[in-house]
């Protein structure tokens, strides 16, 4: 899958998305935005795949953009460089509108795009040692997309205040301020990732992907609108196999 820059894995119901240059610290390069873009294809598309997890090979998520394809760039035109940031937020674009959950699995850092990434998935779990940041505005660079994610996450003041000091956050305060879903101890992480994921493996997928839209589709509303959309989603989801099947099976008891 474009040059094995992301490896893919199927396992109970769990598609593991691995970015895969640990050497450059998984560093997202055009070949990888395709592979990206190419699980997240399959995902949508396979009945078998009921979650997808993003993992960063070796010590660290992801430090975001290809540093040596940003300085070939400046020699581009604008219009050129903008369809190339547009293939990125298409990663971003399809995360959202997956009907299936997509976790991050974040272990050492999730810097820049990386940490945009990360905050594009449905659920970031990170290791009690993972940092977190944006640190573009040290390069004289601007978060731009991500911060489409960001500011829905932890609000506009927190938001400013990260992308324009560029500090970093260990995972408890990245918790606190609205990055992380949850902080997972160093001690068994990876059965206790594991856990987790299987755990949303085994809900109703109907359920899980009206929630996934209800959540994303009441952003902007007013609240009057917000209760407008979950009474009809909420009609829908009663007629849903799932649903008449998981009552049934409570009534039985």
């Amino acid at each position: 899958m474009s040059g094995d820059r992301v490896l893919v894995a199927l396992a109970g119901g769990v598609l593991s998305l691995t970015l895969n240059r640990p050497g450059k610290r998984n560093a997202i390069d055009t070949a990888m935005v395709s592979g990206l873009l190419e699980g997240l294809e399959r995902a949508d598309l396979d009945p078998d795949v009921r979650v997808v997890a993003v993992f960063g090979a070796g010590p660290d998520f992801c430090a975001g953009a290809d540093l040596a394809e940003l300085l070939a760039s400046v020699g581009q035109s604008p219009g050129e460089n903008e369809a190339h940031a547009r293939r990125l937020g298409e990663v971003f674009v399809r995360m959202r509108r997956l009907p299936k959950p997509v976790a991050a699995v974040v272990q050492g850092r999730a810097l820049a795009g990386g940490c945009g990434l990360a905050s594009a998935c449905d659920v970031v779990l990170a290791h009690e040692q993972a940092t977190f940041g944006y640190p573009e505005v040290r390069r004289g660079f601007v978060p731009a997309m991500v911060m489409a994610m960001l500011y829905r996450a932890v609000g506009e003041k927190v938001a400013f205040e990260l992308v324009a000091t560029g500090r970093l956050l260990g995972a408890a305060e990245a918790q606190a301020v609205g990055l992380v879903s949850r902080v997972v101890p160093a001690d068994g992480f990876d059965g206790l990732v594991r856990e987790i994921l299987d755990r949303l493996a085994a809900s109703s997928g109907t359920a899980l992907a009206f929630i996934k839209q209800q959540l994303y589709a009441i952003d902007g509303r007013s609240f009057e609108e917000a209760i407008d959309l979950g009474a009809s989603t909420n009609a829908v989801a009663r007629a849903t196999p799932d649903f008449k099947a998981a009552v049934a099976k409570f009534l039985d008891k």
